[in-house]
């Protein structure tokens, strides 16, 4: 069981003891730090709320609102939605903030609350201190009687939201009908049952779905990482389509197959939709440091320049405004369009994958046969009590010492064949090994040399 509190939100397992669990206690304690937030810097605050396909999700949501309205705060309740509708949805209802209740790509006992500023964004590290800061402190207040919050219901957002993205000048509608293509979607029985098809719909696009049911109970692990994929990879082939879309619970990510049921590779979902929009708008391009190598490459094919950021979407979002980042996100298969909003959408990057296909005429394996080939290889050491990460790294970069390092968020080896990134997970108790080469085995090695050294020091 485990509870992890940060600056973003809180995110847990549901059940068990308060403080080492997600409970209602630990639900209520930090919805009001944030309630208490928004009602310092905002008068007459509504926020927006929405939920992925969890089965806590309806437990969850009642605390949640229930927690707000006796805050004095109103909520507008999308009900199922997706995070990236939920964001958009903040600023079409012109609310003070937003709170996404999923826990992503985690296993269906997880669930989180991930706090968003007016804007839509994730709120800062500041603002996520200073919550953090009242619950520390015990400073919990709540309205009298006559200062209760409303709540309600509001639906046609994720309509909304769809309407959006097909206004964009870089999604070619009438291309993409005329393509007449076939999907297969793993909807991994959430959201993405309710936002994929009408999107799909809307293009013209004929498609076959899997895990459609929305029962919060994934029909496999939800992380849209190749072990996970194999049902999806096979009735692509067997469905004779041109791709196949995988997406996490609460469709921010996106993961694609296709025409031969492999792998295109999420690293490259980001790398093939800038591909697409600096074709169109040449400028920079911004992704985290676990990201590949090879939005890099793209970038500088088209004349803009790629800046890394520290692992967070807030982060990528806060070096995307400060280079007027034409598109950024994450190697996680996080694209995000500032055009849109500045959060990360799969909905929008299907749209521009689908009109990147049309416009070329081209198949999916064949457009990834245009890009370099780089092998990433994502690793993980269970965080205990025993691994001092400070004295690790410390050890790693007396080690290294020789390479480039880089330590704004963990620390980053820098080999001329590659490269290795350890960072502590944000929302797990691990360590991330991310490493990348133009050689799959050499990736491997590379992460494996890093780790041997790791676990020697347990």
């Amino acid at each position: 069981m485990t509870l992890i509190k940060s600056i973003s939100g809180i995110r847990g397992t549901i059940g068990g003891k308060p403080g080492e669990n997600l409970t209602p206690i630990d639900i209520v304690e930090c919805t009001t730090a944030f309630g208490l937030w928004i009602n310092k810097h905002h008068e007459n605050a509504a926020v927006v709320i929405g939920r992925d396909g969890r089965i806590s999700g309806e437990m969850v949501s009642a605390l949640v609102s229930n927690t707000l309205m006796s805050i004095g705060i109103d909520v507008i309740d999308l009900g199922y939605s997706t995070t990236p509708t939920v964001e958009m949805a903040v600023v079409f209802e012109q609310a003070a903030a937003g709170i996404v209740l999923t826990a992503s790509h985690n296993p269906k006992q997880w669930n989180a609350l991930k706090f968003l500023n007016h804007k839509g964004e994730f709120i800062s590290k500041a603002d996520g201190e200073e919550l953090l800061s009242y619950i520390e402190a015990g400073q919990l207040n709540f309205a009298e009687v006559e200062e209760l919050g409303s709540y309600t219901k509001k639906e046609g957002l994720i309509q909304k939201h769809l309407q959006a993205i097909l206004e964009l000048p870089d999604v070619d509608v009438n291309k993409i009908k005329e393509s007449g293509f076939k999907v297969v979607v793993d909807c991994i029985n959430s959201t993405g049952a309710i936002s994929i098809p009408p999107l799909l719909d809307l293009l013209g696009v004929q498609y076959v779905l899997l895990n459609e049911e929305l029962t919060g109970d994934f029909a496999h692990n939800p992380e849209p990482l190749p072990a996970h994929l194999t049902d999806l990879c096979e009735a692509v082939v067997k469905e004779e389509a041109n791709l196949g879309i995988s997406i996490d619970p609460d469709v921010d990510r996106l993961a694609l197959v296709d025409e031969h049921g492999n792998l295109f590779g999420e690293e490259y979902t980001l790398v093939a939709v800038a591909d697409h929009l600096l074709s169109r708008t040449p400028g920079n391009t911004v992704s985290n440091l676990s990201s590949t190598r090879a939005l890099r490459d793209i970038t500088q094919q088209y004349g803009g320049k790629y800046y890394a950021s520290a692992v967070g979407e807030v982060n990528v979002v806060e070096m995307m405004k400060a280079k007027n980042a034409v598109i950024g996100g994450e190697g996680n298969g996080g694209v995000i369009y500032p055009g849109l909003h500045y959060g990360r959408d799969a909905l929008v990057g299907i749209a521009f994958i689908l009109s990147l296909l049309a416009e070329r005429s081209t198949s999916l394996s064949a457009l990834r046969a245009t890009y370099p080939d780089y092998y990433i290889s994502k690793n993980k050491i269970e965080l205990s009590p025993a691994l001092d990460l400070d004295k690790i790294f410390e050890v790693l970069k007396e080690r290294f010492k020789e390479e480039e390092l880089n330590t704004i968020d963990g620390l980053k080896i820098d080999f001329e064949e590659g490269w290795v990134h350890l960072r502590k997970s944000n929302t797990e108790p691990i360590i991330r090994v991310y490493s990348e080469s133009k050689s799959e085995q050499k990736s491997k090695d590379l992460a494996i040399q890093v780790m041997n050294i790791v676990q020697e020091m347990a």
